[in-house]
């Protein structure tokens, strides 16, 4: 069907997007600390500033209407500050490819974990060699961080395997539920907003009022705006229209793209070893990108 066809053109459009929006993200998100900047900064301007924009958007559209309590409930949690905080604080560890490999090189193991234990969903044999050729690679590339002595490397790696697994459940729920771009900005941003600037504003350490004008700005857009109304709505329009597999797999092409963003721009150098491994996760992505499933039961 002509519709169909469209959909998923679009739908592998937007997840690829993200790829190219992410690796620079990951470059801006480690020299964040250099400005002066605090972990919780980050997540107050990643939910403020983004609320300024979403907060007419949501009032006029209403869209908690569509939504029960607990989705509300389990929607923000995920997407809210133990995960992003998870996530920036492990940027004060890893270098910036690090962020790439273990947060979007796994999500697609994530995908399959979740996807049999919770859904009864069997993966096809592509995707779990695929699957497993990406595990190999980010085992292969922690050892080698921590070989070439990059201190406390491993801290930042696990720090990034949890925002995964948060992130994984986030895309997940996108597919089940079908959630409408207006109710992801609602729990992501509006709540989360709500909850956290308080307890931002009045207990935790903040670096805003002595940072540099230029790297405030660059973080302040990036954090503010581009992850919360760009990334999230493309991640949904990409699960709900070629899945949450595919999109998964693609994604999992960041970790190439912050690693040549992070030799060129911050100049983290990469082992042959750490290039093998890069190819070897580009090759897991190649091969399961295309998801067939088995419904058990």
């Amino acid at each position: 069907m002509p519709g169909s066809a469209s959909s998923h053109l679009t739908g592998y459009a937007a997840a690829w997007t993200i790829v190219l929006v992410w690796s620079f993200w990951l470059i801006v998100s480690r020299v964040a600390d250099q400005s002066g900047l605090t972990v919780y900064d980050l997540a107050a301007m990643r939910y403020g500033l983004a609320a300024i924009v979403a907060l007419p958007l949501c009032l006029y559209y209403k869209p908690w209407r569509g939504l029960g309590l607990l989705q509300i409930a389990v929607l923000s949690f995920i997407l809210g500050p133990i995960y992003i905080l998870m996530v920036f604080s492990g940027f004060l560890y890893a270098p910036a490819a690090h962020g790439g490999i273990f947060m979007n090189g796994v999500l697609p193991l994530f995908s399959i974990l979740f996807g049999v234990f919770l859904f009864r969903r069997l993966p096809g044999l592509k995707q779990m060699l695929g699957a497993l050729l990406i595990l190999v690679s980010a085992v292969v590339l922690a050892w080698d961080a921590s070989a070439t002595s990059v201190q406390g490397a491993w801290i930042g790696d696990l720090l990034f395997v949890i925002g995964a697994m948060f992130f994984s459940c986030y895309m997940i729920l996108s597919e089940r539920w079908q959630l409408g771009a207006m109710q992801i900005i609602f729990c992501g941003t509006i709540v989360n907003a709500v909850l956290y600037l308080p307890v931002w504003a009045l207990w935790l350490p903040s670096g805003i009022a002595d940072a540099p004008l230029g790297p405030l700005l660059l973080q302040a857009v990036y954090q503010g705006f581009v992850p919360n109304l760009i990334g999230l709505l493309f991640i949904a329009h990409a699960s709900r229209t070629i899945g949450n597999g595919n999109t998964s797999s693609i994604l999992a092409a960041v970790p190439g793209g912050g690693a040549i963003l992070g030799a060129l721009i911050l100049g983290e150098s990469l082992s042959l070893i750490s290039i093998l491994a890069l190819a070897i996760l580009t090759v897991g992505l190649l091969i399961s990108v295309r998801r067939r499933q088995v419904q058990l039961g």
